[in-house]
């Protein structure tokens, strides 16, 4: 007999929920979870003899109730979860589901900005201290943050892209401090953890959302600066399963420009889209002898196929910095017509 819904373990809840769901449903959440926590799941389950229905049906009420929190967080953020929770379960009931949930979830600082609007962002940030600017770009959506920095003065976008670049972690006392002020500002509600941000690729993702020109402004004022950071980001920019993105005109222009060797390298550890793609764009006769070339190749090593791709990138991006192809972009400017 197991243990009634309040006394029971949340890894006992979650056996007896798989258990409720049936065999199918169990083995598709299986698969997002690590060996280790399929092995103490199944060891409860295997422990269960019998699952009162009362018990069960609390159990399956309790998941809807969280999975509904946890959706309303994703619509309106942890004050509006809040409030619509409190309206249907009333205030204590809600505040429990809120509590373990957040607990579980870690919500990001910076939460209710990811919703707002970026130009609002913009009013309320532009006069801060640049690392303040670049602590909170980086816990905003690449977009909203690439919109944000392709609107800041130039002088100071290539030193905040930088400074994402080279952040860290940062203490919640901080983040608290700022979250603060902010949430006071745009009116909402937030929760704070402690989270590492920033980074090269944070910086990559927000560069990905700006405007080409933005980007050769900050990354030429970044080679002056920092010559190793800029082309570390540089790498990081277009990567050679990106060709997928490319259109037709632009891949054949490519595959004119590259070495064979380099192509055929690459091509044997992509994924079969890319190789798709680069086949259509070829002559059948070049095609065929790539294909038959990549059957008779043996194992090659990875280093040898990196080297190979990032030739090929480079000549992408030299072949989009003579305006040859165009990659498209955050910015308005890119937009193909």
């Amino acid at each position: 007999m197991v243990k009634k819904d309040k006394e029971m373990t949340g890894k006992q809840k979650a056996a007896l929920l798989l258990i409720s769901l049936g065999p199918e449903v169990s083995a598709a959440v299986y698969k997002h979870l690590t060996e280790e926590e399929i092995e103490r799941l199944t060891l409860e389950i295997s422990g269960v003899k019998k699952v009162e229905s009362v018990v069960k049906e609390e159990i399956i009420e309790e998941f809807h109730n969280i999975a509904l929190a946890q959706d309303y967080i994703s619509q309106g953020g942890i004050g509006y979860a809040k409030t619509v929770l409190e309206k249907a379960l009333g205030k204590e009931h809600a505040q429990a589901i809120i509590n373990r949930l957040t607990s579980s979830l870690q919500v990001r600082p910076f939460d209710f900005a990811r919703r707002a609007d970026p130009g609002q962002i913009l009013n309320f940030i532009q006069n801060e201290h640049p690392q303040t600017i670049a602590l909170i770009l980086s816990y905003l959506e690449a977009e909203q943050a690439g919109m944000i920095l392709s609107s800041l003065p130039q002088e100071m976008q290539a030193d905040i892209a930088r400074r994402i670049a080279t952040m860290d972690s940062t203490s919640p006392e901080v983040i608290s401090e700022i979250e603060a002020v902010l949430e006071r500002k745009l009116s909402s509600t937030v929760t704070q953890d402690f989270t590492e941000t920033g980074g090269v690729d944070a910086v990559v993702q927000v560069l990905n959302g700006v405007d080409r020109a933005t980007e050769k402004t900050i990354l030429d004022a970044l080679e002056i600066q920092d010559p190793e950071l800029a082309e570390e980001i540089r790498k990081r920019m277009f990567v050679f399963e990106d060709i997928v993105t490319l259109d037709n005109r632009s891949i054949q222009r490519i595959v004119r420009e590259c070495e064979n060797e380099d192509l055929v390298l690459s091509m044997k550890v992509s994924s079969e889209e890319v190789r798709e793609i680069l086949f259509k764009n070829m002559s059948q006769r070049m095609a065929e002898s790539f294909q038959e070339e990549m059957e008779v190749m043996g194992p090659v090593r990875l280093r040898d196929v990196e080297e190979a791709q990032a030739r090929i990138v480079s000549i992408i991006r030299r072949l989009e910095d003579s305006g040859e192809i165009i990659i498209a972009r955050g910015g308005g400017d890119d937009v193909i017509v």
